[in-house]
């Protein structure tokens, strides 16, 4: 499937999700008027690839709806996922400052509004800003964390560890905690948590299975997954 040509115009409940993400809410109203008429729009169907490895120092995106995944695809198909971006998320940043491809291929994860800044925007908008520079630096540190996290996360031998060191991951990115525990309201799928960690997908329905059974975590409707009490203390001796 390939991505709609057709622009969607940008709709005001989108242009205050720009004006939450501090990237964007450090620019003068002056300057924020010129972000909006700058930004195109499009909608990205489920499994439809958002933007290819070649195609990443063309642009910064932002998840206006919906979410992505950031993949590394192998030579037999196989997805490594590097990232879940979600509503009011950005991404593609670091290829438009240093003008190298990222090796990345997004993929929508269900289906998604995508706004559009093309790389002259961007350097028109943003380089000349010391503030919204300060955003960038904050942003790429951020990244920086998280890649250091996954990979110390797929280095683990053991197959359990690792997808234990994943869900913890995901749940200090996307989880919303309440009395019962930590919920991961991703809706990710076994194949895609296979991605992620590095494993078979028969190997996470299996470990997911058992963890459940343990008492350490429970598949909620619409594939959330809820991290009790117990996964965090045996997390903490990981």
């Amino acid at each position: 499937m390939t991505r709609s040509d057709r622009g969607v115009p940008l709709d005001h409940d989108h242009s205050k999700v720009l004006k939450r993400i501090p990237l964007f809410a450090s620019l003068e109203d002056r300057e924020f008027e010129k972000l909006l008429s700058r930004i195109t729009e499009r909608r990205f169907y489920k499994n439809q690839v958002v933007l290819l490895e070649e195609e990443t120092a063309n642009f910064m995106y932002v998840v206006f709806t919906g979410k992505v995944r950031a993949v590394h695809l192998g030579g037999d198909g196989t997805e490594r996922i590097l990232a879940v971006h979600k509503r009011g998320d950005v991404f593609g940043e670091m290829a438009l400052l240093d003008g190298e491809t990222s090796p990345a291929t997004v993929i929508a994860m269900e289906e998604s509004d995508i706004g559009l800044l093309s790389k002259d925007n961007f350097q028109e908008l943003f380089l000349a800003n010391e503030t919204v520079l300060h955003q960038l630096i904050a942003i790429l540190c951020r990244r920086l964390r998280e890649t250091r996290l996954i990979l110390k996360a797929i280095a683990l031998s053991d197959a359990e560890l690792r997808l234990r060191s994943i869900l913890n991951h995901l749940s200090l990115l996307h989880g919303v905690r309440d009395d019962r525990g930590v919920v991961i309201a991703l809706r990710l799928t076994h194949r895609e948590l296979a991605g992620y960690a590095s494993v078979s997908r028969e190997t996470v329905t299996r470990l997911l299975h058992r963890l459940s059974e343990e008492g350490d975590l429970e598949m909620l409707e619409n594939r959330n997954i809820l991290l009790k009490p117990g996964f965090s203390e045996k997390v903490e001796l990981l």
